[in-house]
């Protein structure tokens, strides 16, 4: 079952800032590493149609498709299936649960300072490990703009 959940983080930074944070690959690695040591993303470029595959240094993973992109202001990524030593799977059962989740990175400019927002579709078995690591994902990426 899937459970949409929400973070955010106020960052005292310009939007293209933390969007370089975000995404840029060597940021992109660290902030990600918080929930799997060694994470890196592959993608020919972040535009809408584009697959991603979200991999950890055995080249498994899952991978997505953008299906909206506004640069420095949001992404929203589809969750399509898994990778396996670098090749995208067919779907099975177990990944028909969880296919077609969406992941969505929101910028909104307050006064002095933008607030990242992250909504993600969450399996129960991974709402614990993903309430618990999110936030700091959050603040990682926050010193990023600092």
């Amino acid at each position: 079952m899937l459970k949409r959940m929400e973070f955010s983080i106020e960052i005292k930074a310009e939007k293209t800032t933390i969007w370089k944070a975000l995404w840029n690959q060597s940021s992109y690695r660290e902030w990600a590493s918080v929930f799997f040591e060694g994470s890196f993303a592959v993608t020919d470029n972040w535009e809408e149609g584009s697959k991603v595959h979200f991999l950890a240094p055995d080249q498994s993973g899952i991978y997505s498709v953008i299906e909206k992109h506004i640069p420095n202001k949001s992404i929203r990524f589809k969750h399509i299936g898994n990778v396996l030593i670098g090749k995208e799977l067919p779907i099975d059962n177990e990944t028909k649960k969880w296919s077609g989740a969406t992941e969505i990175y929101s910028l909104t400019e307050g006064k002095n300072s933008c607030t990242l927002t992250v909504n993600i579709d969450i399996m129960d078995e991974h709402l614990e490990f993903m309430t618990k690591t999110f936030p700091k994902a959050l603040e990682k990426i926050k010193n990023n703009c600092s």
